[in-house]
């Protein structure tokens, strides 16, 4: 189960709507659906929590690059929304590496080989030689001047967009959309 917030900082405090990530395919998109939510070019929190497996947090302040963080990069990887925060960039990959491969459709059935020695379907990484690391990836200090310091951050398990809400003094309007 999966909850997704935007909270937006407005001059009267935070701001919060309930979002729908079904139609956003890449951290371009959800930077745009982030800067929707903030006429005036604010600070606007995307929090993103699949139950107690892990949590992101994506920070857009006005037309700045988006800045990311997500407590576990291997968990956030099965999952279809952490697949948008994991960016080559916040793993350390150069998006150019194996883009040759990556256009091949090569399913390992070439050579008589059969389907069943495929890779764990569980394991998005399975067989592509790059492993996400297990723990949290991103900007840690990402919320340090919202009041939510590096080391709070990374000790976040259970409830984390809770929590967070609660050290911005935004506990309230994200209930309402909770």
């Amino acid at each position: 189960m999966y909850f997704a917030a935007l909270l937006a900082r407005t001059e009267d405090g935070w701001e919060a709507s309930d979002t729908e990530l079904d139609d956003v395919e890449t951290l371009s998109d959800l930077a745009d659906l982030a800067r929707e939510a903030s006429p005036d070019e604010d600070t606007v929190l995307v929090l993103i929590e699949q139950e107690d497996a892990w949590f992101g947090v994506v920070r857009v302040d006005g037309e700045e690059d988006p800045r990311i963080y997500v407590s576990d990069a291997a968990a956030a990887a099965r999952s279809s929304y952490g697949e948008i925060l994991l960016t080559d960039e916040l793993l350390g990959r150069d998006p150019d590496d194996g883009d040759d491969l990556d256009a091949l459709d090569l399913d390992g059935t070439e050579d008589g080989e059969s389907d069943d020695d495929e890779a764990d379907d569980d394991d998005p990484v399975a067989g592509t030689g790059e492993a996400v690391p297990h723990g949290p990836v991103g900007d840690a200090q990402i919320l340090d001047d919202l009041g939510v310091s590096e080391k709070e951050l990374r000790s976040l398990a259970t409830d984390a967009v809770t929590e967070i809400a609660e050290a911005l003094g935004a506990s309230e309007t994200l209930e309402t959309v909770r």
